[in-house]
């Protein structure tokens, strides 16, 4: 199973590519502690250890693809994909795309999370360091 997502926040695409590979500000950026690579075959963990997995491939302030889990899959499941595409479409304006493939049926509940702990989060958090 595969979802997308798109949303916009205010900063450039720099700063979102930035934030998501370095722990200090992805962790304040979601509210969970994290500890990120900005290497490829880098590994990460996010929101106190509930997000774990590997970096892929990453195009600096483009593109960043990983490997990606949580303690709630089972055991035998494999890792699923994240894609995160990043364009700005103004100054000071960037477009998301989030893709996650590689689900089983009952993991489409991350596409509410995706919204809920990393997107509303990450727009306050963008809003504030960009005021």
């Amino acid at each position: 199973m595969k979802f997308s997502i798109k949303t916009k926040f205010k900063t450039t695409p720099e700063q979102i590519y930035h934030a998501w590979l370095t722990s200090k500000a992805h962790g304040a950026m979601t509210g969970g502690v994290s500890k990120c690579s900005s290497k490829v075959g880098g590994k990460f963990s996010a929101w106190d250890g509930y997000i774990s997995g590997k970096n892929l491939e990453l195009i600096t302030a483009q593109y960043i693809k990983q490997t990606w889990r949580t303690i709630e899959f089972d055991q035998d499941q494999p890792d699923s994909i994240l894609e995160i595409k990043l364009k700005e479409i103004k100054p000071g304006i960037t477009e998301l795309t989030l893709s996650h493939s590689g689900l089983l049926p009952q993991d489409l509940k991350y596409k509410k999370g995706w919204i809920e702990n990393y997107f509303d989060p990450m727009k306050v958090y963008f809003e504030s360091k960009n005021a």
